[in-house]
Formats: structure tokens, sequence, C-alpha cells
């Protein structure tokens, strides 16, 4: 899994915020759904153009890096 795959960043997409490929979703929404105790399936309807598979890898990919870093 490679940062850049799932999770882009452009300057001319919401001023370079990490978004999902193909969207003009923000990665961050993701991790803020799921701390408000909201689900992956409502984060999903919220945002229909994010695939579950998408949101399942930029979560192991969130959570490789972070384990790597306290590694």
């Amino acid at each position: 899994m490679q940062p850049g795959g799932i999770i882009v960043k452009d300057q001319d997409i919401l001023g370079g915020t990490p978004v999902f490929r193909g969207t003009r979703v923000p990665f961050q929404a993701l991790p803020d759904y799921l701390e408000g105790g909201q689900t992956l399936d409502e984060f999903l309807d919220d945002f229909p153009t994010v695939s579950k598979s998408a949101a399942v890898e930029a979560l192991e990919l969130a959570k490789s890096l972070l384990v790597s870093q306290l590694g």
C-alpha cells in the first residue's frame, strides 16, 4: 500500500487538502466521522463518491503509517 494511491494531494483540489482519489472528499472527514461515533456505512452514505474499498484501504494505510512511526 503506497501513499498517493488512494489518497492524493493536488493544489487545484481543495487547496492541496488530502482527498480520496477521484473525489473532492477530504480524507480527514473519515476519521472525524468515526471519532464522532458514526459508522463507516454512515460515512459512505454521506459521501457516495467514496467506495467502501477506498475507505478501508485509507484506514489501513493510516494504521500502517501510525504503527511505523511508533515502532
